[in-house]
């Protein structure tokens, strides 16, 4: 799919609202972790570098069309200014009114926040409406929320039909990154899926089996396909009644030439906790009363050869309980392999999902793929095949 960057619009002295998803963690009012501020410095940056002036619109919280205080973008305004190193300036009204007003009196080099979108039900709704309000405030639109894409809402669809749009940094690398993990891949290209639950990518999974030449199947999601296999897999959680499309998965799978990866050997407990007394056994020897809580050393040493012949990973979930010892190692063990084989230039490594970017932080890799999306819905939803209105919309 084309879509127009930064590069492709004349930006001098016009008023860029840019959509961004600066929907932070808060405690006490303040933010504790500014990733997603931090992600999209460069694209105001670069609108201010030529000449324009940026409009920061963004939600936080889920206020359902109604002024909430506590989900006012206010609490943001410290971590903003500490990021681009200067005053931000922000519209605390819900009307265009204020914001207009404000508009009209910036500077070159000025910055302005908007309140809360979602303050206004027009926002979720996609209203037209309120659509035509904000596009009413700026001369371009630029979306840099790649993890509100998967949302039609009036600042993610509606605003870009009405006026010249484009994609900022952050979106612009985040589509280069998923093109070249499953758009157009450098083959064998492997897929690392895990998670409590089958049935919450059913949709993720039968799109993988017919795109990447390896499946790593880990965590809850992996004992439901050793269940529907016909493994005994004691008081692990999983989902016996999905043995039928844990079946018709593996068949289809079998179908489109990709293998599927499930454990060989187990890691096994009986109580859920760190530290908790634990075994390694062959995969069809977990006793009845316990529970599979990691992947195996041979599992993981399996794994890691598939990594290793692959030029191409893109990873959601977890292998094992990775927040607890010791049923971190698979995880972290695989995680080791990916970030040396991408140091190397062997691989190129796409990750996405809250999970799985708390393994790898955990793990000290963070630094070490070619790409971690900030996204959630919408990573996961691309990985399923679906297009993106957020996306579409730029075309």
């Amino acid at each position: 799919m084309d879509w127009k960057t930064l590069d492709d619009v004349n930006l001098d002295g016009k008023v860029v609202l840019v959509r961004v998803d600066i929907n932070v963690p808060v405690a006490d009012g303040i933010v504790t972790d500014a990733t997603r501020i931090e992600r999209i410095a460069p694209t105001v940056r670069d609108i201010l570098a030529a000449g324009g002036k940026p409009v920061l619109m963004a939600h936080f919280g889920r206020p359902k069309g109604q002024v909430v205080p506590e989900m006012s973008l206010s609490v943001t305004l410290p971590a903003l200014e500490a990021v681009f190193g200067q005053p931000v300036l922000f519209a605390d009204g819900t009307d265009g009114i204020r914001a207009g007003s404000m508009i009209n009196d910036m500077n070159e080099g000025d910055i302005l926040l908007l309140e809360n979108l979602r303050f206004n039900a027009g926002e979720e709704a996609n209203d037209p409406a309120f659509a035509a309000e904000l596009a009413m405030l700026g001369d371009v639109f630029c979306n840099d929320a790649f993890s509100a894409a998967h949302r039609a809402h009036a600042s993610t669809t509606g605003i870009a039909t009405l006026l010249p749009a484009c994609a900022g940094r952050l979106m612009q690398s985040e589509l280069s990154a998923l093109e070249a993990a499953l758009g157009s891949p450098k083959h064998p290209v492997c897929a690392v899926v895990g998670g409590a639950k089958v049935s919450t990518k059913l949709e993720l999974l039968g799109n993988l089996v017919s795109k990447v030449d390896h499946l790593v199947i880990g965590g809850g999601m992996a004992n439901t396909f050793l269940a529907a296999q016909g493994v005994d897999v004691g008081k692990s959680l999983a989902e016996h009644d999905m043995k039928d499309t844990a079946l018709d998965i593996l068949a289809k799978a079998t179908a489109a030439g990709c293998e599927i990866i499930l454990p060989d050997d187990i890691v096994v407990a009986r109580d859920f906790k760190a530290n908790a007394a634990h075994e390694i056994l062959p995969v069809n020897a977990c006793p009845a009363d316990a529970m599979i809580l990691d992947a195996g050393p041979q599992t993981t040493a399996r794994i890691n050869a598939v990594v290793a012949s692959s030029n191409t990973l893109v990873m959601n979930g977890p292998l094992g309980v990775f927040e607890m010892e010791p049923f971190h190692k698979a995880t972290f063990g695989m995680l080791d392999k990916i970030a040396s084989e991408t140091k190397a230039g062997n691989l190129i490594s796409i990750a996405g999902g809250g999970d799985t970017v708390a393994a790898i932080n955990a793990s000290g890799h963070g630094d070490d793929f070619t790409y971690i999306s900030t996204a959630g819905g919408a990573f996961l939803e691309w990985m399923e095949g679906k297009v993106l209105p957020g996306v579409a919309a730029l075309a």
